[in-house]
């Protein structure tokens, strides 16, 4: 097995794990489960939520995939996990640093890709309630989030 498999495995992972998120958003934390997210869409809930339970539910399978796929040497069953984990720093990064900033590390930050996933996630988060939710995803974002943040770039360009 080469290491550019190894890596491309992780990779597919880590792009796979975007769907998986969004029916996981969509499907469990908006449906049997909206008890542990239901705190995440109410205005300034404290700085740890039940939500961030779910940083567990998804670390222990990468953890468990890396630690016996590198014990039993199954190096692709490593690689999703590693792909797993880099999601999850993704994660991090984008939902709980760039977008809730509960940690003030890119808080002035104009880029159009920032914005766009700003605005989109701001219309998740009008709804106070599990139900008629929009925007599941967390890297991805729908092209109409883009085309508002463009719309409203054009706009401000002209203005001044």
């Amino acid at each position: 097995m080469t290491v550019l498999f190894i890596i491309g495995i992780a990779l597919l992972t880590f792009i796979v794990m975007e769907g998986i998120t969004w029916l996981t958003h969509k499907y469990v934390m908006h449906g049997f489960l909206w008890y542990l997210h239901e705190d995440h869409h109410q205005p300034n809930p404290g700085f740890f939520e039940k939500n961030d339970a779910f940083f567990l539910i998804f670390a222990i399978p990468s953890w468990l995939c890396i630690m016996f796929g590198l014990q039993e040497r199954v190096y692709w069953e490593a690689a999703i996990g590693f792909g797993i984990a880099l999601y999850g720093m993704a994660y991090f990064i984008v939902h709980e640093v760039i977008i809730h900033q509960r940690f003030k590390w890119f808080s002035r930050s104009n880029n159009v890709y920032i914005r766009t996933i700003r605005w989109a996630h701001k219309m998740h988060h009008k709804h106070l309630g599990k139900e008629h939710g929009e925007s599941f995803g967390m890297l991805f974002v729908a092209g109409k989030y883009w085309k508002k943040v463009r719309r409203d770039e054009e706009l401000k360009n002209q203005k001044v």
